[in-house]
């Protein structure tokens, strides 16, 4: 059993995690996905293939899951407008927030270019924030149908209902995500040079706290939300004027280490302290259009950074330190 099913690990992980939101539950379903299947893999008669019998497996763990918990938002999500960047930050520890996932854990590393495009894209921020808004069938069809490119009657016998049913919740989920306004140029970053000239110009100016560099790297409506905080800020001067005053962190307070998230650029964000060290403060994951940042999701959750590789604390030069105890 493990041999013939334990490739599918990782796909299965990227499916649980687009229908859960969250990378530490979506690792829970993969667990019970594969200790169900192994159960019940003497009764496996191959009428469909092995990974459909296991996405099968894998999402009605999910829809059953979902059965209990709340949908995960990020902030924009709320439904509250825009927030004044001079007010001060509420932060709400209850709400079940959306979770970034290292690109290690879901993406494709080999093989078709394509598909490895695809991959990264159906893990974006973006996407899997939308999918959020959809009711856990509607939202398991649209996955299987068009991120897996299931046949409408593979996917009837997944969800143990009819192709009739299927077509009618695929309608609805399009529709309800064509109101969430995702374009092209949410997912179409800038050749490779510009880009990289981009995350450098952004990971010196949050180190230097430089705070009209960092202005204009942002779009003109490009949002920036950080949970577990409510608020989210819209524009560039709104973003810098943020940065200025709610940042606890002055010139060269900070340092910024390269990583993925979602298919997309990401940070992992260190403060100093006073003990002389840089410790974890922040996972920054950016949407990078061909016209500059359109979005930036700072996640002010530091437990997220052994997740993502990160070190809990880096000297001055960025390297790793150890975190010494406390007495």
């Amino acid at each position: 059993f493990v041999e013939l099913t334990d490739h599918y690990r990782r796909e299965l992980l990227a499916h649980c995690y687009r229908m859960l939101g969250s990378v530490h539950e979506a690792e829970d379903l993969v667990q019970e996905t594969y200790l169900r299947g192994w159960r019940a893999y003497h009764s496996f008669e191959g009428r469909s293939s092995l990974r459909t019998w296991l996405y099968r497996i894998a999402t009605n763990a999910c829809l059953n899951a979902l059965d209990s918990r709340s949908r995960r938002p990020l902030p924009t999500g709320l439904g509250s407008p825009s927030a004044d960047p001079t007010e001060p930050l509420v932060a709400d520890a209850e709400v079940p927030w959306l979770e970034p996932v290292p690109d290690d854990m879901v993406g494709a590393t080999a093989g078709d270019p394509a598909a490895i495009v695809t991959a990264r894209e159906s893990v974006r921020l973006a996407l899997v924030g939308a999918l959020q808004h959809l009711p856990p069938r509607q939202r398991a069809v649209l996955l299987l149908r068009e991120v897996l490119a299931m046949p409408a009657a593979e996917v009837a016998e997944v969800l143990d209902t009819t192709v009739a049913g299927v077509n009618s919740s695929l309608q609805r989920a399009r529709t309800t995500l064509d109101r969430a306004g995702l374009t092209e140029a949410d997912v179409v970053e800038p050749a490779e040079p510009e880009l990289r000239r981009v995350l450098d110009t952004y990971a010196t100016a949050m180190e230097r706290k430089d705070i009209p560099a960092l202005v204009s790297l942002f779009t003109a409506d490009a949002v920036w939300e950080m949970p577990p905080f409510v608020g989210w800020y819209q524009g560039g001067p709104q973003i810098g004027r943020l940065t200025e005053v709610a940042c606890p962190a002055g010139p060269g307070g900070l340092r910024l280490l390269p990583t993925g998230a979602n298919g997309q650029p990401a940070f992992g964000m260190y403060m100093l302290a006073e003990d002389g060290l840089f410790h974890a403060f922040q996972l920054h994951v950016l949407t990078v259009s061909r016209t500059g940042i359109s979005h930036v999701a700072a996640f002010h959750a530091p437990s997220l950074f052994p997740l993502f590789d990160l070190p809990m604390a880096v000297g001055s030069d960025g390297h790793a330190v150890p975190v010494p105890r406390r007495s």
